[in-house]
């Protein structure tokens, strides 16, 4: 696999063999709490609002759990008082990690995520540890049977989009974050279907795995995003599509 977003690649296809709709619900849930306490309730005035509920709709959340959820963090109706906490350290193969986390207990979050670190062969790091490795960016990954590249290069320029690469069977849209929005709305104007499309953590580097350290990567990642604390987890990993398929099977 090749460019520069091959993580988030291999996250999704992993995603779609593996996906939970219960766990992606929590976690979206979570995250319009978040953005509405920190940010207040009104998505034209608070981006990460608005994103979140975007992404939402996207996975098909009832209308009458995205206004709970948002009363929630406005504080309109009680709920869980959840902090944010993020990790970062290093799994097999040295591949850099890191662990966005959204918790109502602090202690029990840090002690099951550095278990699953220690269990699966990797070690948690000092803040900033890895976090230099990785940058903020819109994505947005369009199946090549859908789309051509002229068409999406198009997109890219008009709307303000970074860069578009090839990742084998898709194309992947590159964004700045403030540029995501007015790129996402472009592509579903022109009615094409995207496989994912988020703001995401996008690593410089990769680190390539084979083998059985390749498999104990990704038992890793699966302890990881079991977590029910866990909202997010961003790795360097380049790993082959096939025994990534094969792993996750």
């Amino acid at each position: 696999m090749s460019g520069h977003s091959k993580w988030a690649t291999i996250k999704h296809k992993k995603g779609a063999l593996d996906a939970k709709r219960g766990k992606i619900f929590t976690r979206l849930i979570k995250e319009i709490t978040i953005a509405a306490r920190t940010g207040g309730g009104d998505p034209d005035g608070n981006p990460r609002l608005r994103s979140a509920i975007l992404a939402a709709k996207a996975e098909n959340m009832p209308a009458d759990n995205i206004k709970r959820a948002v009363q929630r963090g406005t504080g309109e109706i009680p709920g869980l008082q959840y902090e944010e906490i993020s990790f970062e350290g290093y799994g097999p193969g040295g591949v850099a990690i890191i662990v966005d986390a959204t918790t109502d207990n602090r202690n029990r979050a840090v002690s099951e995520i550095r278990h699953s670190f220690s269990k699966h062969g990797g070690n948690l790091g000092e803040p900033n540890s890895v976090r230099f490795m990785f940058s903020k960016k819109g994505v947005i990954a369009v199946s090549k049977d859908v789309a051509d590249e002229d068409t999406l290069m198009g997109i890219v320029l008009e709307a303000g989009g970074e860069d578009l690469n090839d990742e084998g069977d898709t194309w992947e849209i590159l964004t700045e974050p403030n540029s995501y929005e007015a790129v996402a709305q472009a592509v579903r104007d022109a009615k094409i279907e995207t496989v994912m499309s988020e703001i995401t953590m996008v690593a410089s580097t990769y680190t390539k795995l084979e083998g059985a350290v390749a498999a104990q990567m990704l038992r890793l990642l699966d302890a990881l995003d079991d977590n029910d604390d866990v909202q997010n987890v961003y790795s360097n990993l380049d790993i082959d599509a096939k025994q990534l398929e094969e792993v996750a099977g």
